[in-house]
């Protein structure tokens, strides 16, 4: 039976979120095949030993017999944890010369003699995420890495993070390794890790990201990237490829970028399409404002009402507070205020928010106590947020931001997935939204003429146009969050062209302007 077959009979016999628990998402033929002739263009025809410490059903071994003369495949050696698939591999392959181990690759002891190191290491590592994997196993894994490497991996990093670290010590010089995993390691801060292991511990050949609207995971919302390296140190002045969109040998974009430029900048994904990395000299968004991700409330049904609900259950309006809805109701990116400040919008909702105790709920505001009692009968007070609150039904302390920005949205919906809005009203936001407040020289800007706003908001939306792809982080299907530190990273440069009155304030600063 053809390697796919077997690899789609094993996949019907799992759920879905079983194989998500354990990351299991096999690599398509097309893909494989792609980075084994990869691999084969940089290693020439040498004789190489092969592994792929995550086998699976075997995608690169199957790719790698059927692109490479069989005498340069001198060894061949597997790891795949799962019996489900490991059994029916080793019957696949048991003619092939293949040593698979049934085992957890990371409690593997690497070789001890060279003859037992690889030449080649083609791996889809799992991708488990962070709250799959127990505390024991993450100090487990955390501390073979830091005594191996001297390498501290965040506890937020998935399982590929562990994968792609430990497998160090299987690499022969001038072995070539070749991963595919998401290309979130790019932007997020447990990334960094990988970063500096790729900038400072091997040879970095090559990164690849794909199109994030062109999932390679038919069953994996996942955006993927490649990447390619050495195990030798890293050449003086050397400058990897990043590459993006198409496939691996065909890609949309490339460019070479310096390994200075890559150890400054926090987001990869800016390559290839950014000629440089920011420089930390810059005027940033979070110098001119306070960035906070809109309201929790712990129970959005309970707490948001329309206010002819609110009216009806007896709910004073000064327990009240006008709260935009999701952005999809928000036709408009200016806001403008209308009655008691509610937006003029059609969906128009109000927040309950009360600080008052019970005791006094019940004197003074009979109706706003039943419909508590009503929230604590329904198990709202026992959720997680509501729990820490107290008394659990009060919100947090938030005014209104003039400006906002939404925390997600799809590529290819417009110029940009994220919408920047200019707020007259009196709105608060949900954590939907980033709230943004201005603060400092622009703050009293602002204060001093208030119609200067609408400056700002048009300088705010150019900023995010022009550089929404170096913010955030990316989904399979074009899905991009933006979090409040990483909004804030952004350069404020088109800020202070639009308001010259704030340049004198950062002087040296401004040498782009």
């Amino acid at each position: 039976m053809l390697r796919s077959q077997v690899q789609t009979d094993l996949d019907d016999q799992k759920t879905s979120a079983d194989r998500n628990a354990l990351g299991q998402f096999a690599t398509p033929e097309a893909l494989a095949m792609d980075l084994v002739i990869s691999a084969r263009e940089i290693l020439g025809e040498r004789p190489a030993r092969f592994m792929d410490p995550a086998f699976g059903t075997g995608a690169f071994y199957s790719a790698l017999l059927r692109a490479v003369p069989s005498d340069q495949i001198t060894s061949a050696r597997g790891y795949e944890v799962d019996p489900h698939y490991g059994r029916p591999a080793s019957e696949l392959w048991s003619a092939q010369g293949l040593a698979l181990a049934l085992q957890d690759f990371t409690t593997a002891a690497p070789p001890e003699e060279p003859a037992g190191l690889v030449d080649l290491l083609i791996c889809n590592p799992p991708y488990v995420r962070h709250h799959h994997l127990d505390r024991s196993t993450k100090s487990r894994l955390g501390a073979l890495v830091e005594g191996q490497l001297g390498l501290h991996v965040s506890g937020l990093a998935g399982l590929y993070v562990y994968f792609l670290l430990l497998c160090h010590r299987w690499l022969a010089p001038d072995a070539l390794s070749v991963w595919l995993v998401p290309s979130e390691f790019m932007d997020v801060g447990y990334g960094a890790v990988l970063k500096r292991y790729l900038l400072h511990h091997v040879d970095l050949l090559r990164v690849h990201r794909f199109d994030p609207n062109e999932v390679q995971f038919g069953d994996a919302l996942v955006s993927s990237a490649v990447i390619w390296f050495r195990n030798r140190p890293p050449s003086a002045g050397s400058r990897p490829e990043f590459t993006s969109g198409g496939t691996v040998p065909r890609p949309r974009l490339r460019r070479l970028v310096s390994r200075e430029d890559l150890s400054t900048e926090l987001k990869w994904t800016r390559f290839p399409v950014a000629d440089r990395a920011f420089q930390g000299s810059h005027v940033r968004l979070d110098a001119l404002f306070t960035i906070k991700r809109g309201l929790a409330t712990g129970a959005n049904k309970f707490f948001i009402l329309e206010p002819r609900s609110a009216a009806e259950l007896g709910i004073p309006s000064r327990f009240l507070r006008p709260i935009l809805p999701s952005p999809r109701h928000v036709p408009d990116n200016i806001i403008r205020g209308g009655d008691l400040g509610y937006p003029q919008i059609d969906r128009v909702l109000c927040l309950v928010d009360c600080r008052l105790p019970m005791c006094e709920l019940e004197e003074q505001a009979p109706a706003v106590a039943e419909y508590m009692r009503f929230g604590e009968a329904q198990g709202v007070s026992h959720r997680y947020l509501t729990s820490r609150r107290d008394p659990w039904y009060s919100q947090e302390e938030r005014e209104p931001a003039p400006f906002l920005c939404t925390y997600m949205g799809r590529s290819g919906e417009s110029d940009t997935p994220f919408r920047i809005m200019l707020n007259l009203s009196s709105a608060v936001a949900t954590n939907v939204y980033l709230m943004m407040y201005p603060k400092g020289p622009l703050k009293r800007l602002l204060t001093r003429e208030p119609d200067a706003s609408h400056r700002a908001w048009e300088a705010l939306q150019r900023t995010v146009a022009e550089h929404w792809s170096s913010s955030g982080r990316v989904y399979g299907g074009g899905l991009h969050k933006v979090e409040p530190s990483e909004l804030g990273r952004l350069p404020a440069t088109s800020i202070l062209v639009a308001m010259p009155e704030l340049r004198r304030t950062f002087g040296p600063q401004l040498s782009l302007l």
